[in-house]
């Protein structure tokens, strides 16, 4: 009998481990964006991720509670919009780099938006800003990684209280 009441215990506390662990997992709001050189087309290019889930609640927030971003094109599109308002990028001398929107789709779990620009002549590095989602979740964290302009990955990790950062080669 003991042995039956040890198994339920333990079974019971992997349940809940696994439970808080999946909780936790959906407290943690962050997003990626990647800032790369196309040698090609000599272009900048952007990529945003963001969780599907987070921008799920996100528009219903900041919309519509009736928001679809799942199937709604308007939705998609509002939420791009909204992305492309908020993130911006300049040059280290604070010379604004109008960034365009070429598109998004969603993807398994994730939502993505994309957005170019030409590059600069001369370019050292950038300021960037990216508080997208940061004015719905305190916590929400934004990586910003920065490729194919040296030989290194540059990244940087926006929280609520920063502002613009530099990264630079």
């Amino acid at each position: 009998m003991r042995a039956v009441f040890l198994a339920v215990l333990q079974g019971i506390t992997v349940l809940l481990a696994l439970a808080s662990s999946t909780l936790f997992a959906h407290q943690l709001h962050s997003a990626s964006t990647t800032v790369a050189y196309n040698p090609r087309s000599e272009t900048i290019e952007v990529m945003h991720r963001f969780f599907l889930h987070d921008a799920e609640h996100a528009v219903k927030q900041l919309f519509d509670a009736k928001a679809d971003i799942h199937s709604n094109t308007a939705t998609q599109q509002q939420f791009a919009d909204y992305v492309v308002e908020k993130f911006k990028l300049s040059t280290l001398s604070g010379e604004s780099l109008q960034l365009q929107l070429v598109g998004f789709h969603s993807e398994g779990r994730d939502f993505w938006v994309y957005q170019e620009v030409a590059r600069p002549a001369v370019l050292s590095g950038f300021m960037i800003r990216q508080p997208v989602l940061q004015e719905l979740w305190p916590s929400q964290l934004n990586l910003v990684n920065v490729e194919g302009f040296s030989e290194a990955i540059q990244s940087v990790t926006f929280s609520r209280d920063d502002n613009w950062l530099a990264v630079q080669w």
